[in-house]
């Protein structure tokens, strides 16, 4: 895959390190070439979008194309960190799909209230985990057109 916006990036909210390892190797033997960063918790994640803290420095953290955002993190959850960012007037626009665990209807459906793009349970099987990640990246980064930062 070659991509059409050099800029476009990926934001992987995940704690845990196998997870990430796993997702990491399945969209590289897909050729994705798109930067992806990780947080791991969702205090992290929100410093990053924020730009503050460790990610301080604007030239090096990229407003992300599209969220990848785990439900049960550790610190603010997943949930607290949708909410806060479909709240946001300069965050709202980027797309945040949840992939997790959970297939709890409760969580599915705030998560749609809140605004989420898309809410994905996480295939255990190996395979299928493959085949879930493949129609993640086709449709996001092959199928759509995802927004461009605006100058802010």
């Amino acid at each position: 895959m070659t991509p059409a916006h050099p800029t476009h990036t990926l934001l992987v909210v995940e704690d845990s390190d196998e997870d990430f390892a796993a997702f990491e190797r399945i969209v590289r033997r897909l050729s994705f070439t798109y930067p992806i960063y990780r947080c791991g918790d969702g205090d992290q994640a929100l410093d990053f979008l924020y730009r503050t803290g460790v990610y301080a420095e604007p030239d090096l953290v990229p407003r992300p194309s599209l969220i990848l955002l785990d439900l049960n993190l550790p610190g603010t959850d997943g949930r607290e960190v949708l909410g806060e960012v479909k709240q946001h007037e300069d965050l709202k626009t980027i797309p945040i799909v949840v992939f997790t665990t959970s297939s709890n209807p409760r969580d599915i459906e705030t998560c749609y209230e809140q605004g989420v793009n898309g809410y994905i349970i996480k295939p255990i099987d190996i395979q299928k985990l493959t085949r879930t990640i493949q129609l993640i990246v086709e449709y996001w980064f092959e199928a759509i057109t995802l927004p461009y930062p605006l100058e802010l």
